[in-house]
């Protein structure tokens, strides 16, 4: 659907239907290709969740969307939805890439070339200034620094980047997280961006930073690791990238730094050793889609039939347990088409039974 046809009482809906119970970026988006529209899209959820074995499945109110959009427009912030032209075509390729996002600030700056920069939030001194002139001397070279607004080493990247930075954060769009970086986070959404996917009034959880982390990573063509610790939201944010075919730098570290584990972890795993922004925008600006990084682990690339023959969703449950496995063995084991299997899995997951991974895989909800 194009903007010109994104009428109001659509975008209404669109965010009606992202918003409403179970939910996610992959059975929206194949809810709107099964059924058109968002608004068509809302009026089966209830049958859909019928099929999936949950009855009385409602939609959220719109009572409920009205002061969303309310709150949105206070917050001086807009919507950007994924078939906008202002969209970041690299985030767009990102698997379970945001149906929508609001925003504060200068949204071209999400399509010019950005490099993520993650790391320590209880970083040292030494890689906090690190970060914060690489950052700038990245940004002296034309591109846009990306982070997530946390203590440590976000904070010192957005610092020396700015204004050429954007924010992603976990919460609304008018919630500062963490506190401290209130000012900061009013400057970026000033003079740079400020990117947020849930709803205002949002109050950070823990779920909702790797679905932060996946945004930076789907921004930029590349993410730089300054400093961090093994099982670290920072090598979640370097592994998505990775995963999505971009490039994945580390800073090396002393062995004997516990924050220095992660970096080093990553450049044994096949992460680019980088040391200084020349050897960034060397690996970044002959970017062609062909990253010299290994991190990755390739999803399954599938999506919903126009069509799809009909499959119950019991069958399908059947053969799933807690444990993930592939939608593409799905398909195999059950002989039925690629469309038939994500119809019965959407139902599922709008019943609340189904919980989707990355990589394209699916369980039942532990």
């Amino acid at each position: 659907m194009s903007e010109a046809r994104l009428t109001q009482d659509e975008a209404f809906a669109r965010i009606r239907l992202l918003r409403s119970a179970n939910i996610g970026p992959v059975s929206y988006f194949q809810l709107l290709r099964r059924f058109g529209t968002a608004q068509a899209a809302i009026e089966a959820l209830p049958d859909l969740a019928a099929r999936g074995a949950k009855r009385n499945y409602q939609p959220t109110a719109r009572e409920r969307i009205e002061r969303e959009v309310e709150a949105t427009r206070a917050a001086k912030a807009r919507y950007l939805f994924h078939d906008q032209p202002d969209y970041p075509a690299l985030l767009a390729a990102m698997e379970g890439a945001p149906p929508f996002v609001t925003t504060r600030g200068d949204v071209s700056l999400a399509s010019k070339p950005c490099v993520a920069m993650v790391g320590a939030r209880n970083a040292s001194a030494a890689a906090t200034k690190l970060a914060r002139d690489l950052a700038r001397d990245i940004a002296d070279e034309g591109f846009v620094v990306v982070s997530g607004l946390a203590k440590g080493i976000d904070g010192a990247c957005h610092e020396g980047a700015l204004p050429a930075t954007i924010g992603v954060i976990a919460s609304g769009i008018d919630i500062a997280y963490p506190p401290q970086h209130a000012k900061l986070q009013e400057q970026i959404a000033s003079e740079g961006l400020l990117i947020a996917e849930e709803a205002p009034g949002t109050e950070p959880r823990g779920q909702q930073f790797p679905k932060r982390n996946r945004i930076i990573a789907g921004l930029a063509m590349g993410t730089v690791v300054v400093e961090a610790a093994p099982k670290s939201g920072s090598l979640i944010t370097a592994r998505l990238a990775g995963e999505a075919g971009r490039e994945v730098m580390a800073v090396p570290g002393h062995p004997a730094d516990a924050r220095s584990q992660g970096c080093n972890q990553l450049i044994r795993e096949g992460a680019v050793l980088v040391q200084t922004a020349a050897d960034v925008i060397e690996l970044l600006s002959g970017f062609d889609g062909q990253p010299r990084s290994s991190v990755r682990e390739p999803g399954e690339d599938w999506q919903v039939g126009e069509v799809p023959d009909d499959l119950p969703a019991d069958d399908i449950a059947s053969l799933l347990s807690t444990a993930p496995v592939a939608v593409d063995e799905l398909v195999r084991q059950t002989g039925n088409s690629t469309g038939a299997v994500a119809m019965a899995l959407l139902e599922l997951e709008i019943a609340g039974r189904l919980e989707r991974h990355a990589g394209g895989r699916v369980s039942l909800v532990g």
